[in-house]
């Protein structure tokens, strides 16, 4: 029998209520209203006699990595779905599959190897898997990738198939992330980092504050010894002959120059149409207040800094030889294929300034996004690492943003994820030459 309900117990009844209503509308309803609080750094970055230190990976070449992935790499697209599902089969490696890999030939077939080699060879790669449709170039890969002397090994599907493959390379990923997983950082300096630069979606602010944070940034690396890179070279295209002028010698200015001109002879020139509106400048370049590429070229060249110069011109994935320094490497202006090649070439952290707003990332090396443009900090801060616009409204000196940046970079390096890692951002994209056979 239900127990009657004294005036007490209802009075009691409603007190709940009422307390409960009171909490609900504490609670936020509409996400623009909700207020995201970050909690305090508790690893500040390490410096000794002045310069910063991080911990890393020391690899058995020497060559210190900041992340520790066992990647599984498909030589050809065909061999995507395999390496894929070894990465379902083994969570914490990494399938990174492509569009390319079949009937290419000549130079564009060595980039092929040279840029899948790189990735493999990565310090921030620990093991790699390699599987392809057939053996001999699957082999040619790991042969690679093994120069470095780190655990390698290939699958080809051919005579085996999917199934077969994926077994024996499932449990030989396991191996591999079980001797992975007990590597231990240790600490590093300076002079064992590689940062590679680029800009995207390029507005006013670019060119303001954000680009010449990382020239700032840049010119305080060079002067520690670590080993840096810039590219795109359409988008210098404007301002050829100050970037030429920025080379260690007059010769390096001049390889930089024969790069420059081969891209306007072997692409521009056979194929142009009225100009290269919507590619360069593209729309949000445009619609950011950059109304031709001679204005971005210069923009972009603020990355580089005051002081730094070069003391080599890379081709693309094509890893630096010459001790640290500043390097050019002949990119695509394109993001993805940009970092891809970077990556490719052995850097291990990329700063990434922009104006309008790019979400770009790369499955091995970490992207640190930084933005001097309010609107783009308010309306994409989840992408945003590094917020400069405070320069803008002289809150901030660009010695202060350079020191910020250099701040994220070391505590990147010793394991905080960026922005694109933790959203899932991992293009991998190749750059092709021409077409295949």
């Amino acid at each position: 029998m239900q127990a009657k309900k004294t005036p007490s117990t209802k009075r009691k009844t409603a007190k709940r209520t009422a307390i409960k209503r009171t909490q609900a509308r504490k609670v936020p309803v509409h996400a623009e209203k909700a207020v995201c609080v970050r909690p305090a750094t508790r690893h500040r970055p390490v410096r000794k006699k002045g310069k910063p230190v991080f911990t890393g990976y020391r690899r058995e070449n020497g060559r210190v990595g900041v992340r520790n992935h066992v990647i599984i790499l498909p030589l050809d697209d065909l061999s995507n779905a395999a390496c894929e599902a070894v990465a379902n089969n083994i969570p914490g490696t990494m399938a990174l599959p492509h569009p390319y890999g079949r009937l290419q030939f000549g130079e564009d077939l060595d980039l092929h190897f040279r840029t899948l080699i790189g990735t493999g060879a990565n310090p921030n790669v620990a093991a790699c898997i390699v599987i392809g449709i057939e053996p001999v170039w699957t082999q040619r890969v790991v042969d690679g990738i093994a120069k470095t002397g780190k655990p390698v090994a290939g699958f080809a599907i051919e005579q085996n198939g999917d199934h077969k493959v994926i077994r024996a390379a499932s449990e030989q990923a396991k191996e591999f992330l079980h001797w992975a997983s007990e590597i231990q950082r240790e600490e590093c300096s300076i002079k064992d980092l590689w940062i590679s630069v680029k800009c995207g979606e390029s507005d006013t602010t670019s060119g303001l504050a954000s680009n010449p944070t990382v020239g700032n940034c840049i010119d305080k690396m060079d002067a520690w010894g670590a080993t840096t890179c810039f590219g795109e070279t359409s988008e210098i295209t404007g301002a050829e002959l100050n970037c030429a002028a920025r080379g260690k010698t007059k010769k390096i200015g001049q390889k930089f120059l024969k790069t420059w001109q081969a891209y306007m002879d072997e692409v521009i020139e056979p194929f142009k149409t009225d100009d290269l509106s919507d590619s360069q400048p593209t729309k949000g370049n445009i619609e950011g207040g950059l109304t031709t590429i001679e204005e971005k070229a210069f923009g972009n060249l603020e990355k580089i800094g005051k002081k730094a110069k070069y003391i080599d011109v890379l081709g693309p994935a094509e890893a630096p030889r010459k001790g640290p320094g500043l390097y050019f490497m002949d990119t695509s202006s394109a993001a993805a294929e940009c970092v891809t090649l970077q990556a490719a070439a052995g850097f291990v952290v990329h700063l990434f300034p922009t104006g309008q707003g790019n979400i770009i990332g790369n499955p091995i090396e970490p992207v640190i996004k930084l933005s001097a443009n309010p609107r783009t900090v308010r309306t994409m801060g989840e992408h945003v690492d590094l917020d400069v616009s405070g320069i803008l409204r002289r809150e901030m000196t660009m010695n202060k943003a350079g020191d910020a940046l250099i701040d994220i970079t070391m505590r990147t390096c010793n394991g905080r994820l960026t922005a694109a890692e933790t959203l899932g951002h991992k293009e991998f994209v190749l750059t092709k030459l021409y077409r295949s056979a």
